[in-house]
């Protein structure tokens, strides 16, 4: 088999795992996927053990250690959910919500909107990070306020594309300061060679010296996107995630792991573990 012939073979699978996983994202239900989530037992502000605290405590530490700032800050891949700019938000005067979906960008709209119709209400969420930056937690409305301040458009995104976002998108022409992304990448590509392109995709919204503080699943082969919206998950390990960011040219400052508690996993994924990473673009 020539090489032409054996890229052309390449192109369509991958093409072919590309729409299966755009298929199997039809039936996303925003509100569902909170329910399952983003309420407890994952989201016990009670227990220090509780994944939503810490995934909001390493957001905390990462955008207040002096060396994560600027301008501008993209989340990529928010989904419905805000909890991953709690912090950003008062770091960077404009920010971006981006999602593939519209379903998720219309569930971003209705609670940036203050339309009081929000799928899940973030007020617990917004007082336990106020608590975090020392602040009362009564501050939670002031914060609310900021984030709606600072968020300048919610966007479409494709990470498989080599542009991810719109040609419009009012991005600075060296690139943002910073992106987030939390269970994005692993979630949305057929196979870990697609995880490394997307990863790299991603990379070219960022400037050089920038920051990426990216959330993720370990060992995760599935999530419930909704009721019976079974959707492929690329497993990743550790030293997977490591290599990935080192082909994709960034620098690792920081990863952090935590293992899921038997009474959090349930049943509506296979995840073992999480990840942080902080990492820099040289």
């Amino acid at each position: 088999m020539d090489q032409k012939v054996k890229t052309e073979r390449k192109e369509s699978e991958q093409k072919k795992g590309m729409e299966a996983m755009v298929a199997c994202y039809q039936g996303f239900d925003p509100a569902a996927y909170l329910q399952y989530n983003y309420t407890p037992p994952r989201a016990d502000f009670d227990r220090p053990d509780s994944i939503v605290p810490w995934k909001l405590g390493c957001l905390h530490r990462a955008f207040t250690e002096g060396d994560v700032g600027g301008g501008v800050l993209v989340d990529v891949g928010s989904g419905p959910t805000i909890y991953q700019v709690l912090s950003g938000c008062e770091v960077f005067d404009k920010l971006f919500l981006t999602d593939f979906l519209e379903v998720n960008r219309q569930e971003l709209r209705r609670w940036l909107g203050g339309e009081g119709c929000s799928s899940l209400d973030w007020t617990p969420y917004l007082k336990h990070v106020c608590k975090l930056e020392g602040r009362r937690p009564s501050a939670w409305s002031e914060k609310a306020a900021r984030l709606r301040s600072v968020v300048s458009d919610v966007l479409s995104i494709d990470v498989h594309r080599p542009n991810p976002l719109p040609l419009d998108a009012q991005l600075p022409a060296a690139g943002a300061d910073c992106l987030v992304s939390s269970f994005c990448l692993e979630s949305v590509s057929p196979d870990l060679a697609s995880f490394d392109r997307a990863l790299g995709h991603i990379g070219s919204l960022l400037r050089p010296g920038g920051h990426l503080l990216l959330i993720g699943a370990l060992g995760e082969s599935y999530y419930m996107g909704g009721p019976g919206v079974r959707i492929p998950v690329v497993p990743l390990d550790e030293a997977q995630v490591c290599a990935s960011l080192k082909a994709s040219g960034y620098t690792l400052v920081r990863l952090e792991v935590y293992t899921l508690p038997q009474d959090m996993r349930v049943g509506v994924d296979d995840v073992t573990g999480v990840f942080f990473v902080k990492a820099r673009k040289p």
